[in-house]
């Protein structure tokens, strides 16, 4: 059963986001986990020559591949994260651009050779509408890769998420999570010609790993 996203609301909840996660001094990095340094790199994009990150939040991913000599472009439903990270990387060649990844995916007519997500995107948006647009903007022989925190076991589909505590004005959005099987299927229901989903484990036994998924053409 679809829930109901607000957008508006939720462009004002990563707009809050923004002003507290964006670091201004911060250096390009890309890393699939939520753990600096640990987990596989940017090799899971194989070698491509233009890159889309939907959810692209800080832009660090976005920057590290634009010094690789990849063409990288960037979507973000907050205006205020766009204009941050826009201003930072741009000298770089990055392009990011405000949108609601649904309806920005729809006008959008470029191809890619990669897209991805690091905690962004694809764990906020319904993937029976986000897949099928995603795979429409993938060259031959693309792939598509995102990472989020696996489900907690017996908590699947749509899941309501407040931000920070359990005080103050009610912002809130709505994440998926689903065991690693589902997503698979999720992705070749979409159009993919193979996925795999996986849990790379956390550094430290006992925390929370991260399930990374990719799927190709």
């Amino acid at each position: 059963m679809p829930v109901p996203h607000d957008i508006p609301a939720e462009t004002e909840l990563w707009d809050a986001f923004a002003n507290s996660a964006f670091d201004a001094e911060a250096e390009p990095s890309f890393c699939w986990t939520q753990y600096a340094g640990h987990g596989p790199g940017p090799e899971l994009l194989g070698s491509p020559e233009s890159v889309l990150e939907i959810g692209c939040g800080t832009g660090r991913a976005l920057a590290y591949l634009s010094q690789q000599g990849v063409k990288a472009t960037g979507v973000d439903l907050s205006p205020r994260m766009v204009q941050l990270a826009g201003e930072r990387w741009a000298p770089l060649g990055v392009r990011i651009e405000q949108a609601e990844v649904l309806d920005w995916l729809a006008a959008d007519e470029g191809q890619y050779d990669a897209v991805y997500s690091i905690f962004g995107a694809a764990w906020f948006t319904n993937p029976s509408r986000l897949f099928p647009l995603v795979r429409q903007h993938l060259a031959p022989g693309g792939v598509f890769v995102f990472s989020q925190p696996p489900a907690i076991p017996g908590a699947y589909g749509p899941q309501g998420m407040y931000k920070g505590g359990f005080a103050g004005k009610a912002m809130f959005t709505y994440r998926y999570s689903y065991k690693p099987a589902v997503w698979e299927r999720h992705l070749l229901r979409a159009g993919f010609a193979d996925a795999e989903a996986r849990v790379v484990d956390a550094p430290k036994a006992g925390h929370i790993g991260t399930l990374i998924v990719r799927a190709t053409t």
